[in-house]
């Protein structure tokens, strides 16, 4: 970068004068957003076009009545969204607070909107059209303060611009707190000027640079590589977190297209793209050259996985010493400590170290009395400087907890500095950081502890990280209520230990639901083996080194044996397709393919219901497929059965081809241990029994658990013909597998009223029902159904499959039916909906047609259904309804269920 066109540090008083001075001294350089679906391809916005966009946008805020210094939560996705809408607020002194929509679990999302909605003072929250629809219909949060950036980008452009002051906050970044409830991180705009000429002058960062960021903008390294190519004049691509995430290799792949230099990712996609290397079949084209910083941080850098990466990219021109292992905190806006001479630095080393501070940060390690100790002496690490936040929003309480008298910051990372280089070795706070995401112990503690089974104040999460593991991994130690003591009586000791791998299940799932990854270890204690403090406090880093220590190895190999048992002992696979189809199980649930039994289940090994799409990938690449159909994995769960459906010569089985020849058969078994009785569910209007997978996980042990799928999926199947066909084929099937009561039985919406009219045929041959489970649909549904036509019926599956919003499914129907033909209104449905979601699914016109097609008849039937007669009881479950409110929905609808029970 020419001299002239260095950025005047000195003279910026805002972040603000960043776009500003890139406006005027490289109005050619911008920010570049790649396509999803091909890396070479994007949509270019120079820094004036920028600065256009937000002065637009900026005057619908404004109109808005916002005045400076108020708070924006800024609920968005994707980066050209979140660009304009970060610097419209910056531009009038309002305070953007980057927030990613979660939706994973609803009722926490609600908590969170609540508390920022709370701890913000009520702000305006800007967002989209789609996402707007998205958020749960709670009643408290009807009062959040929305806006969406289509109704507001239109204004004419707004020229006067907001003049903070220096130490005025800039940006709002939540970060965890050890309650789960996100704390608010002020930086300010001189904690932001101090921190950027820093990180440029150490990274060599110039105006030749262009860089590449596709972390969320919710994660203050997103918003580190947005602002330091501006600062310097520098062109970024800005990209979608699950572009890289779908496919590890794309970073390479747009890294090539796009000549990047500079770029960031934690170890964990290292990991990821060695992986994918492995897998990958075709040559790959790749100029790699011009990478010259790849900084990894978010957690530890495992020296293995990066020297592996090296050698495996360097035929494609990677400099070998292009990664710069890196320290930040979000209270340290981001990026502080480098290390620019890895790997050399650290030969024979597990984790890099880190290197040395920027230019304006101080470092120190302290012992317990926070008093700072010699060099190579491991204490806490303490960090001051300009770029070091000044407190957290509204929290006066953790703000005196994180300093230390004479302004030091308490990072909670424990670790040494050598001649000033600093190397970590842990943390002094409660967290694990897996694939450099942040989780708080007490959070997923908390979910665990309500478990039947699990004793209260017994449960601990903390990280380990087994020799050769590419990022930290969970460990949960709880004490079960029911311990296995090696009773006299076998029975009893089997019931014990049944109950005790159904309880390690449920931490299993629910950590899954709640977290979205697997523990790589669960660990049954005896209360009195769990140290805690005079307080009650469980003391997690004694729990941890303790079991390093291999204190527990014992108790480790008890509970492997007890699972292995539970799953029908190990059986080494018995030909080359069971042994290809035990090295995928392997990687799924990472695991060593020498411990995958052939005869263990799918679903016993942990897999959910998104698992068993990646599943169906993996096998049609495997052996060379195409369309295995979901129902084989669904009936065949184990390396044995599924390799069986495919026919290889070496199978001493000698099964023929993966086509799907038997005879329809609605009953898909996804838990078959326990001897309670067994519950069969029935499929919603959609016709599959997906839906299930997750909940059949908590009878492990009670009770099998069956679903009923619709007829139509399998080739050469008809539709049902009348609703009293369909019952009475499921009727037949139920009796196959249970010939007598009692009987349980249940239906997800659809499913309902065929679960109600099962239980009344059952019940008129004789048969006991002792549990009919209505899941949130009203008995008179004859309207409803004549609503569901084509059109009405497609857009309502691409809403239940996710492939379109809340609000397109408003408005998509009087679209559709606009002169358009079946096979248009389809493709325009397919042409709008998420790429990723249509790879997750294996959707493409004909099969979302057929399905379409499929869900119609089920609709037909659903016409002509009026209810009528009546069962012992009925247990009815209620959700919130898409349209109203709960309380009109359970009252004036569903309660009509009360005319169908002779029993309250």
């Amino acid at each position: 970068m020419p001299l002239a066109d260095a950025p005047p540090w000195t003279s910026f008083r805002t972040i603000g004068d960043l776009l500003a001075h890139a406006v005027e001294h490289r109005p050619c350089a911008g920010v570049r957003y790649p396509s999803a679906d091909d890396p070479g391809a994007s949509v270019f916005q120079s820094y004036p076009a920028l600065l256009s966009e937000a002065s637009r946008l900026l005057s619908g805020l404004r109109a808005c009545g916002l005045r400076p210094r108020d708070n924006v939560v800024l609920l968005l996705e994707q980066p050209d969204d979140y660009v304009p809408a970060l610097w419209a607020c910056v531009l009038g002194g309002f305070v953007p607070c980057p927030l990613r929509p979660q939706g994973a679990d609803t009722s926490r999302w609600i908590e969170q909107l609540r508390h920022v909605d709370d701890l913000l003072e009520r702000p305006l929250w800007l967002t989209t059209k789609g996402l707007r629809d998205d958020l749960p219909p709670a009643p408290d949060l009807a009062d959040l303060s929305v806006r969406c950036l289509e109704e507001l980008s239109a204004a004419a452009p707004e020229s006067a611009y907001h003049r903070a002051e220096r130490d005025d906050t800039a940006l709002l970044m939540l970060t965890s707190g050890s309650t789960g409830h996100p704390k608010a991180v002020r930086l300010s705009h001189s904690n932001l000027l101090a921190a950027l000429p820093a990180k440029a002058e150490r990274l060599g960062t110039t105006a030749r640079d262009t860089t590449l960021n596709w972390i969320s903008f919710d994660h203050i390294s997103a918003i580190e590589m947005h602002l330091l190519p501006m600062s310097v004049g520098a062109t970024q691509l800005q990209v979608a977190p699950e572009t890289v995430l779908g496919d590890p290799l794309r970073l390479l792949q747009l890294s090539h297209a796009h000549r990047v230099t500079l770029t960031f990712t934690p170890n964990f996609l290292f990991a990821q793209i060695n992986r994918s290397l492995d897998r990958q079949d075709d040559d790959l084209t790749l100029d790699l050259s011009p990478l010259r910083r790849v900084i990894s941080g978010g957690e530890a850098t495992v020296c293995a996985t990066v020297r592996a990466l090296l050698d495996r990219l360097a035929p494609f021109g990677l400099d070998r010493g292009v990664v710069t292992p890196g320290f930040g905190m979000t209270e340290t806006c981001a990026g502080s400590v480098f290390s620019l001479d890895f790997p050399d630095a650290d030969e024979g080393q597990e984790f890099a170290s880190l290197g040395h501070a920027v230019a304006g940060l101080e470092m120190r390690v302290v012992g317990d009395d926070e008093e700072p100790l010699p060099d190579g002496e491991v204490g806490e690490l303490h960090v001051r400087g300009p770029m070091v936040f000044g407190g957290y929003l509204n929290n006066e309480e953790a703000t005196r907890a994180a300093f230390a008298p004479g302004g030091w910051f308490r990072t909670g990372d424990r670790g040494r500095l050598d001649a000033g280089r600093l190397t970590l070795v842990g943390r002094s706070k409660d967290s694990i950081i897996v694939n450099g995401v942040n989780y708080f112990s007490h959070d997923l503690e908390t979910v665990l502890e309500r478990l039947d089974g699990v004793e209260k104040s017994c449960v601990a999460a903390f990280p380990i990280r087994p020799p050769g593991s590419d990022t930290e991994q969970l460990a949960i130690v709880f004490s079960p209520r029911l311990l296995l003591r090696g009773e006299a009586d076998d029975t009893a000791a089997d019931e014990s230990e049944a109950e005790l791998y159904r309880l390690l299940v449920a931490i299993r799932s629910s950590t899954v639901l709640h977290w979205g990854f697997r523990p790589s270890l669960i660990l049954p204690l005896p209360a009195s083996a769990i140290p805690k403090t005079s307080l009650g406090k469980i003391q997690r880093s004694q729990l941890r080194k303790r079991l390093e220590s291999g204190e527990f190895a014992e108790a480790e190999a008890n509970v492997a044996e007890l699972i292995t048992r539970q799953l029908g002992g190990y059986t080494p696979p018995a030909s080359d397709a069971e042994a290809t189809l035990a090295e995928i199980y392997a990687e799924m649930f990472d695991a060593d393919p020498a411990e995958i039994s052939a005869t263990a289940s799918f679903f016993d090994l942990g897999g959910t219901s998104l698992d068993i799409l990646r599943l169906k990938s993996h096998v049609e690449q495997a052996f060379g497929v195409s369309d295995v159909p979901v129902v084989q994995i669904l009936r065949a769960p184990t390396v044995r059965a599924l390799a069986a459906r495919f026919g290889r010569s070496d199978h001493p089985e000698g099964a023929e081809g993966p086509q799907d020849t038997a005879a329809y058969d609605p009953l898909v078994p996804l838990q078959l241990s326990g001897d309670k009785t067994p519950l069969f569910c029935v499929h919603p209007g959609v016709g599959e029994v997906l839906v299930f997978v997750n909940l059949a996980k908590y009878f492990v042990n009670e009770r099998p658990f069956y679903a009923l799928r619709a007829r139509g999926f399998g080739a050469g199947e008809d539709y049902f013909s009348t609703f009293d066909e369909m019952v009475d084929c499921y009727v037949r099937a139920i009796r196959a597998e249970q010939p007598a009561g009692p009987y349980a039985v249940a239906g997800y919406s659809y499913g309902g009223i065929v679960a109600f009219e099962i239980a009344k045929a059952l019940e008129a041959q004789g048969e006991r029902v002792d549990f009919v489970g209505i899941f949130n649909l009203p008995p008179h549904v004859q309207d409803r159904m004549h609503e569901l036509d084509f059109v009405e019926g497609a857009v309502n599956l691409a809403f239940f499959l996710s492939l379109v919003t809340k609000e397109q499914a408003a408005e998509l129907p009087g679209l559709l039916r606009d002169g358009l033909t079946r096979r248009e209104q389809l493709e325009y449905l397919i042409d709008i909906a998420p790429r990723r979601r249509l790879t997750e699914l294996d959707l493409d016109v004909e099969k979302f047609g057929a399905w379409v097609d499929l869900a119609q008849s089920l609709v037909r039937l659903g016409t002509t259904y009026e209810p009528s007669g009546d069962v012992r009881s009925l247990s009815v479950f209620y959700a919130i309804p898409l349209r109203g409110t709960k309380e009109d929905w359970l009252n004036h609808q569903l309660r009509a269920w009360d005319d169908f029970a002779r029993e309250e």
